[in-house]
């Protein structure tokens, strides 16, 4: 069994060909925790899926649509939960800013699915103050725990990528 040589393009230079066993790449805490919540996710919104289908059809007394809402809330949020992991590097935040914004939209996105499952039991759209107790309920804790941090996260999201390419080798990036 004989071994070609390998091939050069120019002069010494060869082409990488050889598999090398390199260093796995280093992953961010925060990274890893919106990670393994978007997982998590990910799996409730598919159960929830079985919720649906029993709104549905009659066997459990809740709005269907609403069912399918929070399903789809679910299943929407392990997305933005993934596309943040995956950015958080790029980023101007150091270790505790990302750990922030992870926790931001972690609790947004599963307080998201868990009100909108509730709110279709409770047969209330929880979009406004209408005066009705139960929808009121619904539309502060929406407020409080999904509009209000989702849109901070975004904004913090937005915000960290100004400026340029993570943070600084002491893990703070300076302002523009």
């Amino acid at each position: 069994m004989s071994t070609a040589p390998t091939p050069t393009i120019s002069g010494d230079v060869r082409p990488e060909s050889s598999p090398t066993a390199s260093a796995p790449p280093t992953v961010l805490p925060a990274a890893r925790r919106m990670a393994h919540a978007a997982a998590w996710l990910m799996l409730v919104g598919l159960l929830t899926g079985g919720y649906v289908s029993a709104a549905m059809t009659g066997k459990v007394p809740a709005d269907p649509g609403m069912a399918l809402a929070a399903h789809l809330n679910a299943l929407m949020g392990t997305f933005f939960l993934l596309g943040v992991a995956w950015t958080l590097p790029m980023l101007r935040y150091g270790a505790v800013g990302q750990q922030w914004l992870a926790w931001a939209v972690i609790v947004a996105n599963y307080a998201n699915w868990a009100i909108t499952c509730v709110k279709a039991w409770l047969r209330v759209s929880g979009v406004d103050l209408i005066g009705q107790a139960t929808n009121d309920a619904v539309f502060i804790a929406l407020t409080v725990a999904v509009v209000l941090p989702a849109l901070g996260a975004a904004g913090a999201w937005v915000y960290g990528f100004r400026g340029g390419g993570g943070p600084s080798s002491d893990g703070r990036h300076p302002l523009p």
